[in-house]
């Protein structure tokens, strides 16, 4: 029988479907790898905003953890939307209890139009209780500023912040999205080594809803099937590129990523016309 690669997110529910477990079980599915939830908080929203947040009682998160750890296993993890120190402490808590060694940490903080996923008061507790336990982080610029302290305003600013948060805050490795940097986006991946630079297309266009959610599921799900890192990276950078370029064009707002496109398109473009990574 073969062996099927398993993945957990740990992340706040998206009515729209465009980020948060949504997202990250789609891509679970798209990348051939089967994906179980443990939801964090429901929020009401959709392309034009966040309309409510609503934690889930610690207890509920607690058992859905080790609901899904104690019969189905799990082979990669990843981490969304911890609204809070009480949430991030529990959850760094089940890490460690459960072994998830395979840990993607994407510090989820603020929805695409612009509100609060992490209190202010949160992120120490993110800082000192949750990256140390990370195989990778991967925070985009501004998370990457609140995180480090520090303004980035050029590749070598996001070498330094890639660097800082393996080095000072434990994580064993971080790659640092450029795409909120003019020009072509350069994401920068550390790996407590070397830094590697990941090249791309920028598409123009407002559909962008989830896409650090897509792009850190990705990386759990390659991460799930035993690819190495600096390969999960590629793979997660070729998802989301596609997601991107392909856009379903939903709602008025900020729309979704299209999670269809690396199995409708992918193909297609990696024989012949593919992306720049």
């Amino acid at each position: 029988m073969k062996t099927i690669a398993k993945a957990l997110t740990i992340a706040g529910s998206d009515s729209g479907g465009g980020a948060g477990i949504q997202a990250d079980l789609k891509t679970f599915q798209m990348l051939d790898v089967y994906g179980m939830s443990a939801i964090t908080a429901v929020t009401a929203q959709n392309t034009l905003g966040v309309h409510g947040i609503y934690d889930i009682p610690l207890e509920g998160i607690a058992r859905q953890i080790e609901a899904v750890c104690e019969d189905i296993g799990v082979d990669a993890a990843k981490t969304g939307m911890l609204s809070s120190p009480d949430i991030i402490e529990l959850v760094a808590g089940q890490v460690e209890k459960q072994g998830l060694t395979r840990l993607v940490v994407d510090p989820v903080m603020i929805a695409k139009g612009g509100a609060r996923l992490l209190a202010s008061h949160a992120e120490e507790a993110l800082r000192t209780k949750l990256l140390p336990l990370a195989a990778v982080v991967t925070p985009n610029i501004p998370e990457a500023e609140t995180i480090t302290g520090r303004a980035i305003d050029s590749l070598d600013g996001m070498k330094d912040a890639a660097q800082r948060i393996v080095e000072e805050y434990g994580a064993r490795a971080a790659v640092v999205k450029g795409g909120h940097m003019p020009g072509e986006p350069v994401d920068v991946l550390y790996d407590g080594q070397q830094f590697h630079l990941l090249t791309g297309e920028r598409y123009e266009t407002r559909h962008t809803h989830g896409t650090g959610c897509t792009f850190s599921a990705a990386i759990t799900a390659e991460l799930a099937k035993g690819r190495p890192l600096l390969e999960a990276v590629k793979a997660a950078k070729r998802f989301i590129s596609l997601a991107i370029k392909h856009e379903l064009g939903i709602g008025g707002g900020h729309g979704p990523t299209n999670h269809w496109a690396y199995v409708r398109y992918g193909g297609a473009e990696r024989a012949g016309q593919g992306e720049r990574i």
